[in-house]
């Protein structure tokens, strides 16, 4: 499938709807961690994006708990703990569940819901922090947006939390409202 360009009208909803979010209601003002988050949404828009990695024998990996469990017993890769692509979409991935759709985090009886979001947030910010460390600096992302990341990862989940509230309740009267283009 092709990316989705610049100009397309759901990357100009998602957009405006993350800069609206991270600059009006959080604050922040960094077009490079936006640019980012509206990008992880626009990925995250196709259903195969939602395979974080692969076993070794090619098997997806769907669930922060399988891959918990696959890097402590080697079953993956034999580099994908080094590799900084796999732990960019680990934290992508914790990222996208945790602020877009929480009540969707993993399903466990032997953990309650927030036990489960909070080893979430606690994977995707170790797991960014790791594709920082890894991460050459000519690279994209560089280094220090998944530092950001990383470190500012609650606060960008509650962002993707409003725009999901924002989709939530978009107006259908044809009047766009307050949104950004």
């Amino acid at each position: 499938m092709l990316p989705i360009r610049d100009n397309h009208p759901l990357k100009r909803l998602f957009t405006g709807l993350v800069e609206h979010a991270f600059q009006t209601e959080l604050g922040i003002c960094d077009p490079a961690l936006a640019d980012y988050v509206s990008d992880l949404l626009i990925d995250f828009v196709r259903i195969d994006e939602m395979v974080i990695a692969r076993e070794a024998v090619g098997k997806p990996v769907t669930e922060i708990a399988e891959m918990i469990a696959n890097f402590e017993s080697d079953r993956m890769a034999v580099d994908a703990t080094r590799d900084p692509y796999v732990h960019r979409r680990i934290g992508d991935y914790t990222l996208f569940w945790t602020g877009v759709y929480p009540e969707g985090v993993g399903r466990s009886r032997s953990a309650t819901w927030s036990d489960r979001v909070s080893e979430y947030v606690s994977f995707g910010k170790r797991s960014y922090a790791i594709a920082s460390e890894l991460t050459p600096p000519d690279v994209d992302p560089p280094p220090r947006l998944l530092r950001r990341l990383s470190e500012d990862f609650e606060t960008c989940a509650c962002g993707l939390g409003i725009v999901r509230h924002n989709l939530d309740h978009q107006r259908t009267d044809g009047d766009p409202g307050d949104l950004i283009y």
